[in-house]
């Protein structure tokens, strides 16, 4: 079965809001192993609508339209599907109870204009908004399977998830799909690309790789299909179990982990603590930490010393190595590594010092230069990055480069 998705709605073309629904629809038919050939963003116009509803009848066997079913005059929708059905209006005695009770619940009148709402393309089998006044609508024309849901998100989402995935499953039957994600860090999509060609070149015609990219890490993505779902699985799983020996360093976790939760499981399993020393990236280390929930059990605290006297005074950085390499060094970085281990009291513990930008760079040390270190026991490592020009990004792959360096000492 493919998918055509047509959002209505002047306000998506012209940016005041974004096309969640589109985008949030488009995965939940493919968690129902339906694919989407388009979404297709139209005016409030009825014209538009019909001429997207025929245009997408042509090449699809599923449309599924959002938005322009609301009681204002340009909610057209309705008025679409008439034109394209060459039918009318008729008010439906069910949809009217449905308003009247809401608008009872909320101690208020039903209008004529939200009566309109009742009248419904004669052709048309309604779907009940248990959320809202607007009904879903369905129909066939030409073997093909339409449906017209109000856009609210709050409306529309319910009656997706509780309506239309469960009819759509009963026209696909036991057609499959069965989806693995690996996480990686560390490695560009171009480089890793050319590292797992072989591995790719492999892949059954039923199992798809999607490469899917933000800052530092890079998520594989396989899809597979078929009408035998644990053997999809099997499949899935000996390829992930294949790839992970083909890049052992640079996978780091699956599916819906994060780096921070990772490193968390980690620090549970070894009952170990970790305290963090922050100068380039301000706190973000210690806010993607906290972000998972649990972290009391292993996080002590941080300090963000971004000031020199900070860490001269809490850190007890030596003044002499700020004075002689810079704050922004290999020796300051370590340096801060142990002094927040001592006095937090720790087993491992994290420090950053760098150039996030967009000013403060020099010839010697470019904006996107930091230091990261990591002590642990009695030791320390520390590392070189030069990450760009962008100060958010600069933070955020500064952090999560850290997190991702603890977990290896972890590891190791």
């Amino acid at each position: 079965m493919i998918a055509e998705i047509i959002s209505v709605g002047d306000e998506l073309l012209t940016g005041q809001v974004i096309n969640s629904n589109g985008t949030w629809l488009a995965g939940e038919l493919h968690k129902a192993g339906i694919d989407t050939r388009k979404i297709t963003v139209v005016s409030d116009k009825a014209g538009e609508i019909t001429g997207a509803m025929l245009e997408a009848e042509s090449k699809s066997d599923l449309v599924i339209v959002t938005g322009g079913l609301g009681p204002t005059n340009d909610d057209n929708t309705r008025q679409a599907i008439c034109d394209f059905l060459n039918t009318c209006l008729v008010e439906n005695t069910c949809v009217l109870d449905n308003i009247r009770l809401l608008f009872e619940k909320r101690g208020m009148e039903v209008t004529e204009t939200n009566r309109k709402q009742a009248l419904i393309p004669k052709s048309c089998r309604v779907i009940q908004n248990q959320y809202g006044t607007a009904p879903g609508l369905m129909f066939e024309r030409n073997n093909k399977l339409f449906f017209a849901l109000p856009g609210v998100p709050f409306e529309f989402k319910p009656m997706v998830t509780n309506e239309i995935i469960p009819l759509l499953k009963k026209h696909i039957k036991n057609n499959f799909i069965v989806h693995k994600t690996i996480l990686t860090h560390g490695i560009g999509e171009s480089f890793l690309a050319d590292k797992i060609s072989d591995w790719e070149g492999e892949l059954p015609s039923n199992i798809k790789l999607s490469y899917l990219s933000s800052p530092c890490i890079v998520r594989l993505r396989l899809s597979g299909k078929g009408k035998d779902q644990k053997h999809v699985k099997k499949d899935i799983d000996k390829l992930v179990k294949k790839l992970k020996m083909v890049i052992p360093d640079y996978v780091f976790g699956e599916d819906n982990d994060t780096m921070q939760s990772v490193v968390g499981e980690l620090l549970k399993k070894r009952e170990a603590s970790v305290s963090v020393a922050e100068s380039c990236t301000g706190g973000m280390i210690s806010h993607l930490i906290t972000s998972v929930g649990g972290a009391s059990q292993y996080y002590t605290g941080g300090i963000i010393a971004y000031d020199n006297d900070i860490k001269i005074n809490c850190l007890k950085v030596d003044r002499s190595l700020i004075k002689k390499h810079g704050a922004v060094s290999k020796h300051v970085a370590e340096s801060m590594a142990i002094g927040v281990k001592k006095y937090m009291q720790t087993d491992y513990a994290i420090a950053t010092t760098g150039i996030a930008g967009p000013e403060g760079g020099t010839p010697d040390k470019p904006v996107g230069l930091v230091w990261i270190a990591v002590a642990k026991n009695d030791n320390v490592v520390s590392k070189k990055y030069i990450f760009g020009n962008n100060r958010e990004r600069n933070i955020l792959i500064g952090s999560i480069t850290a997190l991702n360096m603890l977990r290896k000492e972890i590891m190791d």
